[in-house]
């Protein structure tokens, strides 16, 4: 089971239910009406974020609730500073070659 930040991002319902946290917390049953996948397949996509740091669980009676945890996400924002850079400067080139043909 993977259990580091890119792997765990790695799937869409993964990134949909951080998502779904992202406005509080919630009941597991709640985050599993959002899809079309049983409570137990969306356990285990909750239990890959939490070993991945990315969520937390609370016990409330009966129920559990999930807590986004963000700043292992901060990882994914260094590794993608160099590629920002350079999606500037391509930007930024296109943005002359287009003021070149259009003065």
């Amino acid at each position: 089971m993977p259990t580091d930040v890119f792997s765990a991002l790695a799937n869409p319902v993964r990134r949909k239910l951080l998502d779904c946290l992202r406005d509080g917390p919630r009941a597991v049953n709640d985050l599993a009406g959002e899809f079309e996948l049983s409570r137990p397949a969306i356990s285990e996509h909750l239990q890959v974020l939490r070993l991945a740091r990315l969520v937390r669980e609370e016990p409330r009676g009966r129920q559990r609730y999930y807590h986004l945890e963000p700043d292992p996400l901060a990882e994914v924002q260094q590794w993608l500073h160099p590629f920002e850079h350079y999606w500037r400067e391509r930007l930024r080139a296109l943005r002359d070659v287009l003021d070149e043909e259009n003065p």
